[in-house]
């Protein structure tokens, strides 16, 4: 597996493709259309890979940093740039992924378009409705993935505990321990 989906959000999981974007060297998860069509079959969006191009990957790569603009606009509380409303809602004005019932259940297959439309649609839904006031970033200051708080009370910290939060509560026990032995 190419990628990780911490969030169970598509649209959020898709920003975190650029992993650690403040660093001076962010992890680029879709160097290749390869990667974007394993992203695809990898997320459960499309049952087959879409056959990515480059030409889809820029587009692809486009997207996702309106959505990451938006959402950070959201998360700081500022106006949505006007930019990248327009483009989400362009893709979101695409065609759908096919379902298709068969013996086997649903298959779902697509282009990239339609992929990227029906991330489009997501991250309206999210930021256009209640979910908006959900939006947080993990506290891992080497982490910039951003997920829904759904948590009782609303005080998650972590896009992950398995991954992110680990790794702080490991890093908080070695302080502590280091610091004992002194």
């Amino acid at each position: 597996m190419n990628h990780a989906f911490p969030c169970g959000t598509l649209p959020l999981d898709f920003v975190g493709t650029l992993r650690a974007r403040r660093n001076a060297a962010p992890g680029e998860k879709l160097a290749s259309p390869e990667l974007l069509d394993d992203w695809f079959v990898e997320s459960g969006m499309l049952d087959l890979p879409p056959g990515a191009g480059e030409a889809d990957l820029a587009i692809a790569v486009e997207l996702r940093e309106s959505i990451y603009s938006l959402v950070s606009a959201r998360l700081s509380g500022e106006p949505l740039p006007p930019e990248a409303v327009t483009e989400v809602n362009l893709h979101a004005s695409g065609l759908p992924v096919t379902l298709r019932l068969g013996p086997d259940g649903v298959t779902r297959t697509g282009s990239v378009a339609q992929g990227l439309a029906a991330l489009a649609r997501q991250t309206i839904e999210i930021l256009g409705g209640d979910d908006g006031a959900l939006l947080r970033e993990c506290s891992r200051p080497e982490c910039t993935q951003v997920y829904l708080d759904r948590s009782r009370g609303h005080r998650r910290e972590w896009c992950a505990m398995k991954t992110c939060g680990n790794r702080v509560k490991a890093a908080a026990y070695r302080a502590r321990k280091q610091e004992s032995m002194s």
